[in-house]
């Protein structure tokens, strides 16, 4: 049976697509058999033959050295760099949970870990045309837990209460937080680390520098955020 975890944030560019890409990576170099999943991508890249690429999957893709398509392990692609309900309205293909979950069970059965990596905040929609379906509803209709990724500066312990506080109120099991652009020489940075897990209880499992090349974390601590699904 394989085992998987989702990825969420804060907010928009906290870091999740880096943050993923280091996650699976180190799964990876730990041998463990680890793939990559993302539902809906708006803001893709247009090659000069008018396809899309979707930067988002090529980087974690190329990050943990997975040979394989963008686009394989991507259910909706969209050019414009707005909310996904938005792009898939405009584009004119919107967005069901059903196709998603077809293409996760499909993913899935190459791997033994599956990292799915969701867009924006926690409260993205995803379609609010003629059938409503927020980010939620897709962790929730995976059968996932969530690892949420916050900034590690000012302000991140509002954002970080509130989204572990959201993410409780719809029944859905955070296994952990990390701190993106976090400096372990910065006494405000360090307190947020203190402060977030004393407000919420939940574990930082990892600080990540800016930029940082490799995560930090140990075999068995990365192991124990997937959840069999």
């Amino acid at each position: 049976m394989s085992k998987g975890i989702f990825v969420t944030a804060t907010g928009t560019d906290i870091g999740k697509t880096f943050i993923s890409g280091l996650l699976v990576k180190k799964m990876r170099d730990y041998g463990l058999n680890c793939g990559y999943f993302k539902p809906a991508l708006s803001g893709a890249v247009k090659e000069p033959d008018g396809t899309l690429t979707p930067g988002d999957a090529k980087f974690v893709l190329e990050t943990a050295e997975i040979k394989r398509h963008p686009k394989e392990v991507v259910s909706y692609i969209f050019e414009e760099a707005v909310s996904p309900h938005l792009a898939a309205e405009r584009g004119g293909n919107l967005i069901y949970l059903d196709k998603i979950k077809s293409d996760f069970n499909r993913i899935k059965q190459d791997y033994d870990y599956l990292l799915t990596e969701g867009c924006g905040g926690i409260v993205c929609p995803i379609n609010l045309t003629d059938k409503k379906l927020l980010l939620e509803d897709i962790i929730k209709g995976l059968n996932l837990d969530v690892i949420i990724v916050a900034d590690g500066g000012l302000g991140t312990i509002n954002s970080t209460v509130l989204t572990v506080e959201y993410a409780r109120s719809r029944g859905i099991n955070v296994r952990g937080i990390i701190l993106n652009n976090f400096d372990k020489n910065n006494f405000m940075h360090k307190d947020n680390l203190k402060q977030t897990e004393n407000l919420t209880g939940i574990k930082v499992i990892a600080t990540v520098e800016k930029n940082a090349k490799e995560l930090d974390i140990d075999k068995e601590t990365l192991i124990s955020i997937f959840k069999e699904i």
